[in-house]
């Protein structure tokens, strides 16, 4: 402030900066409260999705357990490296209130008969139908962790540019627009005071 000449001009530009950093605040403040939405949405999903993949897999070692006792460990086992490996996925990106998302597209194909029938029995098509199911899961789980993660990030960049316009932005500008206020009335009085002196001068004269 001891810089600044307390003129009109220089406080329209005060007001003006006061506004604008106002406004900022709560954009700011709007896109991190939509952000923590978006989030704690997610964060459910995630634990949702958890407990369905904990369910499959459940049910997937159970069915191996019987697969195991009945056809063998190197029957499975050579099943297994029958079965070839899906990778029919894309990487997306999608945007959610400026913050970079990537997403996975994935086509579900229908399940083949990777194995012959006579060496297996019913374990074994749960195990591979399960599995099918897991992996689809487990693409959305890393998808909805991701976004999180992301979206954390984003949350704690955009609260610590929020925080310094209200801590220490907002308040210099109110201070520096009252100060520019005060010293233009007191200059006022002052003018006015003189003003006055001078017209009592003129009378007596």
């Amino acid at each position: 402030m001891e810089n600044l000449t307390p003129t009109k001009a220089n406080l329209i530009k005060s007001k003006s900066m006061l506004t604008f950093t106002r406004q900022g605040y709560q954009l700011l403040d709007k896109k991190r409260n939509v952000l923590i939405r978006e989030m704690m949405d997610m964060i459910e999903e995630v634990e949702n999705l958890q407990a369905q993949i904990d369910q499959v897999f459940f049910d997937v070692y159970d069915a191996l357990n019987h697969a195991l006792v009945t056809m063998g460990e190197s029957t499975v086992m050579e099943i297994a490296l029958s079965i070839p490996r899906d990778e029919n996925l894309t990487i997306l990106n999608k945007s959610i209130m400026n913050v970079e998302i990537p997403t996975i597209k994935y086509a579900e194909k229908p399940l083949g008969p990777y194995y012959g029938f006579y060496r297996t029995n019913s374990a074994i098509d749960l195990i591979v139908v399960k599995m099918a199911k897991a992996q689809q899961l487990l693409y959305h789980l890393a998808e909805v962790e991701n976004t999180v993660f992301r979206l954390a990030l984003e949350i704690k960049r955009t609260s610590k540019r929020a925080n310094a316009l209200d801590k220490i932005q907002i308040p210099k500008f109110e201070s520096l627009t009252k100060w520019i206020e005060e010293s233009l009335e007191e200059k006022e009085r002052e003018d006015f005071f003189r003003l006055k002196r001078l017209k009592g001068k003129k009378k007596d004269d």
